[in-house]
């Protein structure tokens, strides 16, 4: 095993949470909740628009990159914290009922990073990104796949956690 970095870790932010509780109590602190139920609305009524023009233009009030062409399956949930931290470019695909995250609350902190889907990639059914990942141009994500590592642009990655395998394995 290497004592390497990820990638993705080098991308996402710490932020140390005072107090006993965990970082989940601390969340009107980092995030005001105004802002939040304005998210949280706005992805909610994308989540169940059945028009990708409208999905798209919805996403974008709350800060996502949404790239022409981008598709958005029905109950696909981009992160309600922090959306304007990821970036969907031309042509991709979000598979229904996927996530895309850019925060994680742990004990004593929580984590920020961004998230990047590629040109023409696609994202399957179920899968869950999480912050600071980014996936390639023309990569694909298995359906039900925990992306915790970058996806190489035209590799597919798979499982739990997902495993890449490069084009020609």
């Amino acid at each position: 095993m290497s004592d390497e970095i990820p990638p993705r870790h080098e991308r996402v932010s710490r932020h140390p949470t005072p107090g006993r509780a965990n970082s989940l109590w601390n969340w009107p602190d980092a995030r005001h909740p105004l802002r939040i139920v304005v998210n949280y609305l706005a992805i909610v009524l994308a989540r169940h628009s059945p028009s990708l023009r409208a999905k798209n233009w919805l996403l974008r009030r709350v800060g996502v990159t949404v790239g022409e062409g981008v598709s958005w399956g029905l109950e696909s949930t981009p992160d309600v914290f922090w959306p304007e931290l990821i970036t969907v470019e031309d042509g991709a695909i979000i598979g229904y009922d996927a996530t895309l995250l850019c925060h994680e609350f742990l004990q004593k902190e929580y984590r920020t990073g961004p998230v990047r889907v590629g040109e023409r990639a696609m994202i399957g059914a179920g899968a869950v990104v999480l912050p600071g990942v980014e996936i390639g141009a023309g990569a694909s994500v298995a359906a039900n796949s925990l992306v915790t590592e970058d996806v190489p642009p035209g590799a597919t990655a798979a499982g739990v956690p997902a495993e890449v395998r490069t084009p020609g394995e």
